[in-house]
């Protein structure tokens, strides 16, 4: 018993042992947990690596696929647990990186969920996936939704892991030009993306979570950082500015809500000056509650002191609402 256990606590040590310290906009030297492909798109007159993970069922195959959609402070390595339990369960995964994130290209562009899920749709195509469980955690549920909205025949089943986007940040969050975005993001440090990180964790920052934080500080290192921090700036844009609260009554799939009681995120929090405006924002429990009864048959699962990423925090109880939702 003592040695599997010793393992398990030197393994997140080995991880972040493997993370260099400087890395460019497309996390090159950086290896996720399954081999990764891109595919070559064209936006605004711009060839745009689209990267992505295609994992095979490793039990017997359903026949099923599911594609994660990653936040916007992540990349799709981090749904390395949840990819492993689908597999398993004789599901076919695949995880992109939007383009903009990951290993993916960080073009300057326009970023809108349109497109993001018009990408991920040609994905999908050029994969041969029909149809799809469509999974999105943070602003993954915003581009989920929006993709549920634009191809519902290609949607199969729609999951949304504490998704931004259940309120219109526009009411409560003041403006901020890109310039001014593009200002904050390239004063990002390793030390500045672990206290916001530790926002997620209701119950404390858990050491292992650094594997997730690593990477995104080393590339604020690297010559590259002011093409990541622009693309990072763009898409705080982008969820600003088009949000998908007042849709969700037009989702027609079959939807489960997994809702960490404890998160509190708001987009743009650090702008809002008046605490009692910011009071009335980022209450997880009432937004949950309020999109379950917005979509049609939406199944809410409520977990109790759970801060913004179940998947990680709580990976076992996650990967069993999820499975139980997809049998």
């Amino acid at each position: 018993m003592k040695k599997p256990l010793l393992l398990l606590l030197l393994l997140p040590l080995q991880l972040l042992a493997q993370i260099p310290p400087s890395l460019n906009a497309t996390l090159d030297g950086y290896e996720y947990p399954y081999p990764v492909k891109t595919l070559v798109l064209k936006l605004e007159g711009q060839a745009a690596r689209m990267a992505y993970m295609d994992v095979a069922p490793t039990a017997r195959a359903n026949g099923r696929t599911v594609v994660l959609l990653h936040g916007k402070n992540f990349f799709a390595a981090y749904w390395r647990e949840t990819i492993k339990a689908l597999a398993q369960a004789g599901f076919r995964v695949v995880a992109p990186d939007q383009v903009g994130f990951g290993k993916s290209d960080k073009p300057a562009l326009y970023y809108s969920f349109h497109q993001l899920a018009r990408n991920t749709k040609h994905l999908l195509d050029t994969l041969g996936v029909r149809k799809a469980v469509i999974v999105g955690h943070s602003m993954g549920g915003m581009l989920a939704t929006r993709f549920a909205l634009l191809y519902p025949e290609n949607t199969e089943r729609l999951v949304l892991e504490n998704p931004i986007g259940l309120e219109d940040y526009r009411v409560g969050v003041p403006f901020q030009s890109v310039d001014q975005s593009l200002a904050t993001e390239l004063k990002t440090t390793e030390a500045s993306i672990r206290k916001y990180h530790a926002t997620y964790y209701p119950n404390g920052y858990p050491a292992a979570h650094d594997e997730w934080v690593r990477p995104l500080a080393a590339q604020t290192t690297h010559p590259d950082f002011p093409k990541v921090a622009l693309a990072s700036a763009l898409t705080y844009q982008m969820i600003y500015q088009q949000p998908v609260a007042y849709e969700f009554k037009r989702v027609a799939v079959p939807t489960l809500l997994i809702i960490g009681q404890q998160d509190r995120t708001v987009v743009g929090k650090g702008l809002v000056k008046d605490p009692k405006v910011l009071a009335t924002m980022g209450q997880y429990p009432a937004l949950g509650k309020r999109t379950a009864e917005q979509i049609r048959g939406a199944k809410l699962v409520a977990l109790e002191r759970v801060g913004h990423i179940p998947h990680l925090e709580v990976p076992k109880e996650f990967q069993a609402a999820l499975l139980a939702f997809l049998k």
